[in-house]
């Protein structure tokens, strides 16, 4: 498995100690250091740049804006602040992603899943290569994009049906729409996502996976059919 390099800038202690323990549950993310000041991250990135930058914005000397405005930072960079007034300013500065403290784990995991897609080859999900990690009971569990089949809802969790297992997650329909590209894997109802390499036939407003039948709602009618006629190829 890939390791990304990363480290955290941030001078709250318990909000450094809560990002440090997000990242040790993650298995492709390896932290090289922790900083509580810019200029102590900055001197770190300049002598050992990494994959993946977790940065506090209000810090006193050097803020996470103005670091960012006045170096030539390459690492995917994510936003880790209680003020939601940035999150303009952090799209202008292209960061990867804007974490609102208190974040939880879904949310952050969110986050590391996007840089990690754009730190892939050719900065694109590939439908045989790409994967996921899935919080389910205590671990994280990896999975192929090319495998799934379907996913379902069940009251509070989620099942995701692959080619080979099924798995139980907490994570909802809107946390798995950020991870899955849509022209791999799609919302097709309320209660289901559909991998549109994976459908063997539609009927009016029912797909066919395997044994499975799966309704098209009206919600998402449109976006489904619209995706089917102009597929994508990675």
């Amino acid at each position: 498995m890939n390791k990304y390099s990363c480290i955290i800038i941030e001078d709250e202690p318990l909000a450094l100690e809560r990002t440090k323990a997000f990242v040790e549950k993650v298995p492709f993310l390896q932290l090289n250091g922790t900083y509580d000041n810019a200029l102590s991250g900055l001197a770190h990135l300049n002598e050992h740049p990494v994959d993946i930058l977790f940065l506090d914005i209000n810090m006193d000397e050097l803020s996470g804006i103005e670091l960012l405005e006045n170096t030539n930072i390459e690492s995917q960079v994510i936003f880790t602040t209680a003020y939601p007034g940035y999150a303009l300013k952090g799209y202008e500065l292209n960061v990867t992603d804007y974490l609102l403290k208190p974040f939880n784990f879904n949310r952050f995991l969110q986050a590391v899943n996007k840089a990690q897609e754009n730190l892939q080859p050719s900065n694109s999900l590939s439908p045989t290569s790409a994967f996921i990690f899935i919080k389910t009971e205590n671990r994280l569990e990896k999975i192929m994009i090319k495998d799934i089949l379907f996913i379902e809802g069940m009251r509070d969790y989620r099942r995701i049906h692959t080619t080979a297992k099924r798995i139980m997650t907490l994570q909802n329909f809107g946390d798995l729409e950020q991870l899955l590209p849509v022209h791999l894997v799609c919302r097709v109802h309320k209660s289901y996502m559909v991998a549109l390499a994976k459908i063997d036939s539609i009927e009016r407003s029912r797909i066919r996976i395997d044994k499975q039948i799966i309704p098209i709602s009206d919600t998402y009618r449109s976006r489904f059919f619209q995706l089917i006629q102009s597929p994508k190829t990675s």
